[in-house]
């Protein structure tokens, strides 16, 4: 087959989903988001890949470096190519107009169908901690419904097939209802579905990252789920890997662009984390209080004497400050560096890092944006917009670029 294969992606965020779909030569026809920063990343990455295969790639890193400014960037890229991000809130009353922004894209790059559809709507509602913290357990939540707006986009555009990424508590959520009422809905749109649950790590992703992921086809086609081998080799690697070559950093320490301190280790080299070109970015730590920094102490200490990362109510009693100590027991945890993954990481760290302390006992700080980058597989040339809060959810929200290169070139097949 030697045709554009092309897809839309909504529900897009910073675009982890897409990243991986463009390196199997997929055509990316719209992203919709309705996160304003998200957008812009998009947009910003947009502008890479098509600075990259115009052989202009040297002015993304000019930007990168701070020499030029965003719109001097964007002044570079085609308007048809930057419009393709739709920054819009997916809703009911404004379905249509989002179709007929598409289908003028479409129109414009004279492109006749859409192979495929991706996106997994907002996930909180569907997750256990999302549940735990609701007092309705997010019954009442308007994302649970976002599904029905997805099998729209399916009716509409028919792609040959689609894939929905989702949190695995999505099996459970409503005692089972609600995914059998989502089956029935994309039946109804005019495809089969089937699932798995896959962990990131399984892909190379130093994560421990499982995620339930649909993949639907046509009713008239005959096909299968596909089947993904486990890369054997991710084993070898610890996630030490990850911050190996990285500056030391005080909580607060940082700046947008600075070097490396030394070579990449061979993971990042081997799953094209880090290449030769490029430049150091969003390594800057956030700032924490002196208890949270003894805390983070305490913590460290724990895991090189013991091997074991202390519950809250381990802590000393003058630095517990939480009169309930019976929830959320393992708020503050250290990204170990001697183990094979690390744990998942989360929009949460928007609003604090306690949960992901650096290993480092000399900068007592949690992971830095681009770290947090790294742990989601995002390539050292992924630069994210916005402010801190909006970067770290950006980064949390994603599905891992390698995870998701794996899924399109599976999808490829399925296609070909």
């Amino acid at each position: 087959m030697n045709k554009k294969l092309t897809y839309i992606e909504i529900f897009a965020g910073a675009g982890g989903l897409s990243e991986g779909f463009i390196q199997a030569s997929f055509f990316p026809v719209a992203h919709i988001e309705m996160d304003k920063y998200a957008s812009l990343t998009l947009k910003t990455r947009m502008a890479h890949h098509y600075l990259k295969k115009s052989g202009k790639i040297t002015l993304y890193y000019e930007y990168l470096r701070g020499n030029i400014n965003r719109e001097h960037l964007y002044s570079h890229i085609p308007e048809y190519f930057l419009s393709s991000i739709i920054n819009e809130e997916i809703r009911k009353d404004n379905l249509n107009e989002v179709f007929e922004r598409i289908d003028l894209i479409m129109k414009k790059n004279n492109i006749g169908q859409i192979d495929v559809i991706l996106g997994g709507p907002p996930c909180q509602s569907y997750s256990l901690v999302g549940r735990a913290r609701d007092p309705y357990g997010m019954e009442k939540d308007p994302r649970n419904y976002l599904y029905k707006l997805y099998a729209e986009f399916l009716k509409k555009f028919r792609p040959e097939i689609f894939v929905f990424e989702n949190v695995p508590g999505l099996l459970s959520a409503g005692k089972g209802k609600l995914w059998e009422d989502i089956k029935k809905h994309f039946l109804n749109a005019g495809y089969h579905v089937d699932y798995k649950i896959l962990n990131a790590y399984d892909f190379g992703v130093l994560q421990n990252r499982k995620r339930i992921i649909v993949i639907g086809w046509k009713k008239e086609v005959n096909l299968k789920y596909p089947e993904f081998k486990k890369d054997s080799m991710v084993k070898n690697y610890r996630v030490a890997d990850i911050l190996s070559d990285l500056p030391q950093l005080k909580p607060g320490e940082g700046t947008v662009t600075g070097d490396y301190t030394r070579d990449a280790s061979e993971y990042l080299k081997k799953y094209k984390i880090r290449k030769n070109e490029d430049i150091l970015t969003l390594h800057i730590a956030r700032r924490h209080n002196e208890r949270d920094r003894m805390i983070y102490r305490f913590c460290i200490e724990t895991w090189i004497k013991k091997k074991r990362r202390p519950k809250y109510d381990d802590l000393p009693e003058y630095l517990k400050t939480h009169r309930n100590r019976n929830v959320f027991k393992d708020r503050f945890k250290i990204v170990a560096p001697d183990l094979p993954y690390s744990q998942t990481i989360v929009s949460h760290l928007a609003k604090d890092g306690h949960y992901f302390i650096h290993p480092d006992i000399n900068q007592l700080r949690s992971i830095s944006m681009r770290e947090a980058a790294r742990f989601q597989s995002f390539p050292d040339d992924f630069y994210f917009e916005g402010p801190m809060t909006a970067i770290f959810k950006q980064i949390g929200n994603a599905v891992p670029p390698l995870m998701a290169s794996n899924i399109a070139f599976k999808i490829k097949e399925m296609l070909t």
